[in-house]
This record gives structure tokens, sequence and C-alpha cells, in this order.
């Protein structure tokens, strides 16, 4: 599958789509939202900032608890029962006097389910795709995200300077509303792609067996340490240039659609395989020229560089499904999705220290130089020779029970976002 006309012609796609399309719109609006009203309740940015991205960071629990259910449910059945569940709790948040502790414990809530809910929508497009289809279709999905990311805070910003935040949170809570409904019309029924019922110990005994594989383990690392910490560079865009911070973001996300259209559309197979790393080392590289403290001209351009290689993440991705058999494609990329929010959030909180204590041109150097780092200790950790014994087949490794063993060294392994 090599066109986007291709893409929107598979049955299925175009109603998960359009439906991902509508939560990203609520999500940013409604996060939005919540960080106006808490920050006017508690004058607390602090505050303020633990509601609009509390979600995200209550994922890792949600990795370590309830993900077995993203590949031991029916898919059309989850993801209507998470946009329900957050069109519920969104609608909850905008009752008048609210408790601060009900308030953060909705948003913990709505942590928990994303966490099932992202497992299960990209298992589900693994599924939906044919095998040399998966890439293009992420890509797209990784485009549409900052488009209506924008859309949304665009949305948000008006409808909470012209109405109220309360107004927008229920606009959102209708929006979940519509995804499901069309969820609910446009997917077919399908049945769950592992056997068993999901629980914590299912969780936890998949989540070892995923991690247990070298391969695996090399392409979670590479997922998540990379970008991660190129991530803690972005966070300190409005500290270091203030008045321009707007111009710094858009760059990156102009560099990211860039990165994204050239590995998943234009990018032949052979040269695909082999671009993870020199991307990784892309992403990286711009950023040790903040040591200079570039004018924001240059500053932008060098962003727009460095977020093309963002494009490593669907390389990784394509690697990340070639190593996993396809009833765990969803805990598996559940579980990428997880621990990528959680350590974006852990490198964005140390390169802030770190600019506290120095300046934000240091910090940001100095994480882009770990980024590199962890980049080329990966590479070279993915070359050695392993002498384990071979993995288990597919059909053993649909039961999380079974002891799992080292793969063989594999022809190629590349580390990625």
């Amino acid at each position: 599958m090599r066109s986007y006309h291709q893409l929107f012609r598979t049955p299925e796609f175009t109603p998960l789509f359009l439906a991902s399309c509508a939560q990203t719109v609520a999500q940013t609006a409604s996060g939005l939202a919540l960080g106006t009203l808490v920050y006017r309740a508690t004058d607390s940015p602090l505050l303020s900032a633990v509601s609009m991205f509390g979600p995200s960071l209550a994922q890792v629990l949600g990795a370590t608890l309830f993900l077995s259910g993203a590949d031991r449910l029916p898919p059309r059945r989850a993801l209507v029962g998470v946009c329900l569940s957050f069109a519920a709790g969104t609608a909850l948040l905008a009752v008048p006097g609210l408790a601060l502790w009900a308030v953060f414990a909705v948003v913990l809530a709505q942590g928990l389910v994303a966490s099932l809910g992202g497992g299960v929508r990209w298992g589900l497009l693994n599924e939906i795709l044919a095998k040399d289809g998966y890439l293009l279709g992420r890509s797209v999905f990784n485009m549409m995200s900052g488009v209506m990311q924008i859309a949304g805070y665009a949305t948000g910003g008006v409808l909470v300077a012209a109405l109220s935040p309360r107004v927008s949170l229920l606009l959102s809570a209708v929006l979940y509303s519509v995804a499901a409904a069309v969820l609910r019309l446009g997917l077919t029924h399908r049945r769950p792609r592992a056997s068993g019922r999901p629980s914590v110990s299912a969780t936890w005994r998949t989540n070892a067996l995923l991690w247990s594989s070298r391969r695996r383990r090399l392409t979670y690392l590479g997922l998540w340490l990379p970008n991660g910490l190129v991530v803690g560079c972005e966070s300190l865009y409005v500290s270091y240039a203030p008045a321009a911070a707007g111009t710094l973001f858009a760059c990156a996300a102009l560099g990211m659609l860039a990165g994204d259209v050239t590995v998943g559309r234009l990018l032949p197979p052979v040269v695909r395989r082999r671009a993870a790393t020199p991307l990784l080392l892309l992403l990286a590289g711009p950023y040790l020229l903040f040591v200079f403290h570039p004018p924001v001209p240059v500053a932008a351009c060098l962003v727009t560089l460095a977020s093309v290689g963002f494009g490593a993440s669907l390389v990784q991705q394509e690697h990340l499904m070639n190593s996993t058999p396809d009833e765990l494609a969803g805990h598996a990329l559940g579980l990428h999705s997880a621990g990528m929010l959680t350590l974006q959030g852990v490198s964005a909180t140390l390169a802030g220290t770190v600019a506290q204590l120095t300046s934000p041109a240091t910090a940001m150097t100095a994480t882009a130089a770990a980024s590199t780092a962890v980049t080329l200790t990966l590479a070279i950790a993915s070359r050695r020779p392993d002498t384990g014994k071979r993995e288990p087949s597919s059909p053993r490794l649909a039961h999380p029970t079974a002891q799992a063993a080292p793969p063989p060294a594999p022809e190629e392994e590349h580390p990625g976002r």
C-alpha cells in the first residue's frame, strides 16, 4: 500500500480516522478549558498544568494494570466504551462547584482509560491495514494529530474567551459522543485478538513477555529515550524565546509533518529499514548548536530540521510490529505509547531542572547530547550477536504464562523514537 487513495479506500480505516480526529479536538479543547478552570480556582500554574497533562502522565499506571485488555476485548466495543467514558468524565468536570480532589480523580481515571484506548486503536489499525500499510496509516494519524491539536486549541481558546470553560467542556463531551457513534456505526464487530480475560496479572505477564525479547527491548528503549530527551528540549522553547515560542512550536510541527510524509510516503522500503538511526541523530543534532545561543530565525531553522527526525518513530513502530505476533499487537503498541508519554514528561522535568540551574540554551544542548549518546549506544547494542535461544513461536506467545527466551540476532535492528 503506497498511496493515500488506497489507504482511505480500505474498509473501516475512514471511520477510525474520523473518530480519532473528533477525539483529538475534544481532548485538546477540554484540556485547555479544564486548565483554565483550575488556574482560576487555585492560581497555581503547577495544578493547572497537571490538570491538562495529567491523563498523559497517568497512562504509565494504566499500562501496568489494564493494558492486557487491548487484545482481549472486542475492539469496536472497547473503543466505543472509551469514548463514552471520556464523554461522561468530561461532562462531570463541567459541574459547577466540583471539588478539586474530585477533578483530579476524574483526570486520573481518564488517564487509565486512555492507556487502554491507545492500545486498542493502534492494534485495530494494524489489523485493518495490510502489513505494508501500517506505516503509511500511522503516518497519516500522526499528521492528523498535529493538525487537530492546533484546531482543538484554537477552538477551545475561542470557546473559553467567548463563552466559558464549562461550555467548552460540555461541547467536548458532545464531540466524544459523536466519535463513539462514528465508531459504532463505521466499524464491524471483531473478535478479540487474544484469548483470556483482561486482568492486572495478565498485563504484568504480557509486559514481561514483550520485554523478554532482546530485539523488542532495544526497540522500546529506542522509541522512548532519544525522542523523550528531545521533547525535553522542546519544553524549553518558552523560556528560551518567550516572545517567539509559538513560532518555534509551529516550526517543530512543520518539521515533524515533513518527516512523517517522507518516511511514510516517499522512502522506499530498502532505505526506510536503515533510516532509524540517521533520523534519530538528525533529531538531536541541531539542538547541539543551541550552545551558541542562536537568534530566533536561526533557532527556527534548526528546530524545523531537527523535527524531521521524528519520522524515526514510524520506522521503529514497523520494526516493533515485525517482531511482535498479531495477537499481541495492541498490547505492544499501547506499551510503546504509554512509555513514550511518560518518558517525555520525565525528560521535560529534567530539562527544566537543568535550565533552572544553568540556562535554557545550556539545558537544550545537554539534553540533545544525552539523546545522541543514547542513540549511538543502542545502535551499537543492536549489532551485537545474540547467542540466546530462539524466541517461542506466535501461538505460544498468545499465552503470556509461557516462558519466553531471547531471540536470535536479527539481521537489522535500529533504535527509533
